[in-house]
C-alpha cells in the first residue's frame, strides 16, 4: 500500500515515508526546518485515504536523482564529505528514534570535528530530500539570485565606474517604464532597430524627463541589456523581432513530422511549383533566349517518391498544376519514350489517384478541383497563405533537384544580374532548350527514385532495420506491409476531372464556350439545337475544356459524375480550328477591339447621315412653304397620284435614256434573216402592272 521514499500529502502537510514496520509507519514532514521522524499507525492512513484526506503527491526534491554534479567539484565534494560524516547515522535505523540517535551523535562528535546542530542538519535533510547522495548537495543553484531583480539600498549596484567620470544612475521604477517603452516601441517589433539605437532612443525620453541630467549621469546601454534579458525570454524575443509569417515558417519549434500523417504510399502528394534557377533558349532559334521555366513537383510523403512534373512556362495556375496532376496518375512510360529513355513499370510504378492532395491555396482552390473531390474521393488539402514549411518535402526537393544540373549546366543563375567592370551576364551563357532541359530533370527524378538514400528519413517502428533508404524500395514495403492508397480509373476520365470547368449557354447555333460555336450527335438527338419559340432546352451547362486545344471540349450532362460528351467545332467557329484557348481569347479580343472601333466610326458617320437627312427634310418643308399651299383638295391630290407617278416614271426613263455624239455608232446593222423568224415564247413583261398603283 505504502512504498519507502514516497510523498503523501495529509490534511495539506507533505510527508516522506522514511520505513515500514508492521503496523506503523515512520514518516517525517518535510516543510518543518526542525522535524525528525516520527511513528504513525498504518491503520491512521488508511482511515485518512478512505476518508479523502491524504493524497500521493509529486516528490518536490525528485530532480535531485538526476543531479550529476562534476568531479572535482565543491559542491560533490561537499557532497560526499557530509554523507560520509552521518554515515554511522544512515546506517542504523535505529537513529530513526531519539535515543539511539543521541547516542551516535555523541560518537560522532567526539570523533569528528563537527556539532551536533550540523549533524541534526545533515541527517534531516537526508531524509527530507530522499534518502541519497544527492540529497546533501548544496543548494548552489539559489545563490545569487540569478535573474532576479535586485533592490538598491541607497547606492549604485554593480562595480564602480572606472572609465567614465561620475557614479551613474540609479534604475528605479521610472527609469524601467522608460525601459520598457523603449524596447516595445524600438526593438520588439517586426524590423525593429538595433539595441543600440533603442538606447538611443531611450536616452531622448529621458532627458526629456530630466533636462538637466549630465549624459554621463544617464542610464547606460548595459543597464538597459541587464533589463531586457531579465525580463524579456527568449520566446517573447524571436516571436516580437519578425513578422508572424516568417516566425510560423522559420522559427517555430517542429513538433510533429510529416510521416505521421502518411499510413502509406498514396496517402498524401504534395504538390508545389517554382522557377529552375536556369535561364532556357528557344526550340526554333537558340539565338533567342526565352527565360526561366516553370517546375512543378509532385512527391508521396511516405516514400519520398517523385510522382510527377511539369516543366514549361506556363506560369503557377490550376492549369499547369492539373497537366502536372495528370502526368502523376498517369503512366509514365510513354513519356519517358518521348525523352528517349526506357523504363519498365517497376521502375517507376506510380499510377492512380492518392487519398489527398496538398498543395497552395490558390493552385487547387475553388470549384475548378471539386470534380476530382466528388468524383474519386480524393481530398483536397490547401495550406495556410505564406506557409510554405507545410510542404516541406516537395519545398526542399527543389534544392535538390536544381543541385543536379547547377554545377555543369550554362544559364545557371549565379549571383545578381548587375555585372562588375569586365563581368559577363549569366543570361546570356544560355544553351539548354526546354526538351533539353526536361530531358536532363527526367534523368535526375528517375535517379532520385531508384538510388536516392535518404539519410533523414525518421522510420516507423515496425519498418525493417535492413530495408534499403531509397523511394522505390519504400513505396515497395509500403504496398506490402501498408494499405497502398492508390485506386486505378480511366486515363480519359481521370483527365477530364482535371480539366478546367466553365459555363456555356445553348443556342441554335450550338454550344457557345468563349464565344466560339461545338455541337456533337448528343445535343442534335436532344433537339436543344432546333429553332422555335418551343423547343426547350437549359439556359446554362457546365463543360470542361483543355486550355491547348480549342477544337474540342467536354459537355458535362450531369453534375456529380464523370460522364461526359466530346463536342466539336461547328463550320460557324472554323477559323479557330488548331488553335488554342489562348489563341481564341486573343484573338476574339482583338475582334472586340476592333469592332468597338468600327463602332466608333460607324457612330460618327451615322450622325453625318442623320445631320444629312435632317437638312433635306428642312429643304423640302421650305420649298413646300414657298410654293404655297395647292388649290386642290385633299380627295383631288390623293385620286391625282396615279397619273402623277406615271408622269414621274416618263421623266425618269427619258433622264436614263444614252446621250447621243457625235462620233461614228459602234452599233451593229440589222441582220435581215434569209428564213422567217421562230416565234418568241420569252414570258411577257409583267413590271408595270406589279408596280402599278392602286
Amino acid at each position: 500500500m505504502f512504498r519507502i521514499n514516497e510523498v503523501i500529502s495529509v490534511e495539506g502537510i507533505a510527508y516522506r515515508i522514511l520505513a515500514e514496520q508492521l503496523d506503523e509507519i515512520v514518516w517525517i514532514s518535510l516543510d518543518d526546518e526542525a522535524a525528525f521522524p516520527s511513528v504513525i499507525s498504518r491503520q491512521v492512513l488508511l482511515d485518512a485515504i478512505n476518508n479523502e484526506v491524504l493524497q500521493r503527491i509529486e516528490d518536490p526534491y525528485a530532480k535531485l536523482y538526476y543531479a550529476q554534479p562534476d568531479g572535482g567539484t565543491k559542491a560533490g565534494d561537499l557532497r560526499d564529505k557530509n554523507y560520509q560524516l552521518i554515515q554511522p547515522l544512515i546506517s542504523n535505523p535505529e537513529c530513526m528514534f531519539p535515543r539511539v540517535r543521541n547516542r551516535v551523535v555523541s560518537q560522532i562528535i567526539a570523533t569528528q570535528a563537527t556539532t551536533k546542530k550540523n549533524l541534526y542538519r545533515l541527517i534531516r535533510r537526508y531524509w527530507q530530500r530522499g534518502q541519497t547522495p544527492n540529497a546533501l548537495l548544496p543548494d548552489y543553484k539559489n545563490s545569487g539570485a540569478r535573474g532576479k531583480k535586485r533592490v538598491s539600498k541607497g547606492g549604485k549596484l554593480g562595480r564602480p565606474r572606472q572609465m567614465v567620470a561620475g557614479a551613474g544612475v540609479v534604475v528605479d521604477e521610472h527609469i524601467e517604464r522608460l525601459f520598457r517603452t523603449a524596447i516595445e516601441k524600438h526593438y520588439l517589433i517586426n524590423n525593429g532597430k538595433s539595441f543600440v539605437e533603442t538606447h538611443n532612443r531611450f536616452k531622448g525620453m529621458y532627458q526629456n524627463y530630466n533636462p538637466s541630467a549630465p549624459e554621463s549621469e544617464f542610464p547606460t546601454i548595459w543597464q538597459m541589456k541587464h533589463f531586457f534579458k531579465r525580463e524579456y525570454s527568449q520566446a517573447e524575443k524571436l516571436q516580437k523581432r519578425i513578422s508572424k509569417i516568417d516566425y510560423n515558417k522559420d522559427i517555430k519549434p517542429l513538433r510533429a513530422t510529416a510521416n505521421a500523417q502518411a499510413l502509406g504510399p498514396g496517402s498524401r502528394y504534395e504538390i508545389d511549383a517554382t522557377i529552375a534557377d536556369i535561364y532556357l533558349v528557344s526550340d526554333s532559334d537558340r539565338q533567342n533566349i526565352v527565360g526561366r521555366p516553370i517546375v512543378y513537383m509532385v512527391i508521396d510523403v511516405f516514400s519520398r517518391m517523385v510522382a510527377g512534373f511539369y516543366i514549361g512556362f506556363e506560369n503557377p495556375s490550376y492549369v499547369a498544376a492539373m497537366q502536372t496532376l495528370s502526368m502523376a496518375m498517369t503512366d509514365k512510360i510513354k513519356l519517358c519514350q518521348q525523352f528517349g529513355i526506357e523504363i519498365d513499370e517497376s521502375d517507376w510504378p506510380v499510377t492512380g489517384i492518392p487519398d489527398a492532395i496538398l498543395a497552395d491555396r490558390g493552385e487547387l482552390l475553388g470549384c475548378q478541383i471539386e470534380s476530382l473531390e466528388k468524383s474519386f474521393s480524393t481530398r483536397i488539402e490547401n495550406t495556410p497563405p505564406f506557409r510554405g514549411d507545410c510542404k516541406g518535402i516537395v519545398e526542399r526537393f527543389f534544392r535538390t533537384i536544381q543541385a543536379v544540373f547547377k554545377p555543369f549546366a550554362p544559364g545557371v543563375v549565379s549571383g545578381t544580374t548587375i555585372k562588375k567592370r569586365g563581368g559577363k551576364d549569366y543570361r546570356l551563357d544560355a544553351m539548354l532548350n526546354i526538351h533539353e532541359f526536361t530531358s536532363i530533370i527526367l534523368s535526375a527524378i528517375l535517379f532520385h527514385n531508384r538510388y536516392h538514400v535518404l539519410e533523414t528519413y525518421d522510420r516507423d517502428i515496425d519498418m525493417p532495420a535492413d530495408l534499403p533508404m531509397t523511394p522505390l524500395s519504400l513505396w515497395n514495403w509500403g504496398l506490402q506491409h501498408r494499405s497502398g492508397r492508390l485506386r486505378m480509373v480511366p486515363e480519359d476520365a481521370l483527365r477530364v476531372s482535371l480539366l478546367p470547368r466553365t459555363q456555356a449557354t445553348i443556342s441554335p447555333l450550338g454550344l457557345r464556350v468563349f464565344g466560339v460555336y461545338y455541337t456533337c450527335q448528343e445535343i442534335l438527338k436532344m433537339g436543344w439545337l432546333h429553332r422555335g419559340k418551343d423547343v426547350s432546352k437549359p439556359e446554362s451547362v457546365e463543360v470542361a475544356y483543355d486550355p491547348s486545344v480549342a477544337d474540342m471540349v467536354y459537355f458535362l450532362p450531369r453534375k456529380n459524375s464523370a460522364e461526359y460528351w466530346v463536342c466539336g467545332l461547328t463550320e460557324r467557329s472554323r477559323e479557330f480550328r488548331g488553335c488554342s484557348f489562348w489563341d481564341v481569347w486573343l484573338i476574339t479580343k482583338q475582334q472586340k477591339v476592333v469592332v468597338a472601333e468600327g463602332k466608333l466610326v460607324a457612330d460618327r458617320e451615322k450622325r453625318r447621315v442623320d445631320e444629312l437627312i435632317d437638312s433635306k427634310i428642312k429643304q423640302a418643308k421650305a420649298l413646300v412653304k414657298a410654293e404655297g399651299s395647292s388649290e386642290a383638295s385633299d380627295r383631288q391630290r390623293i385620286a391625282a397620284i396615279r397619273g402623277n407617278r406615271a408622269k414621274a416614271k416618263d421623266e425618269e426613263r427619258k433622264r436614263a435614256e444614252p446621250v447621243t455624239t457625235s462620233e461614228p455608232s459602234t452599233v451593229p446593222a440589222t441582220v435581215i434573216p434569209l428564213s422567217p423568224g421562230t416565234d418568241d415564247y420569252k414570258y411577257p413583261d409583267y413590271i408595270d402592272e406589279l408596280f402599278k398603283d392602286d
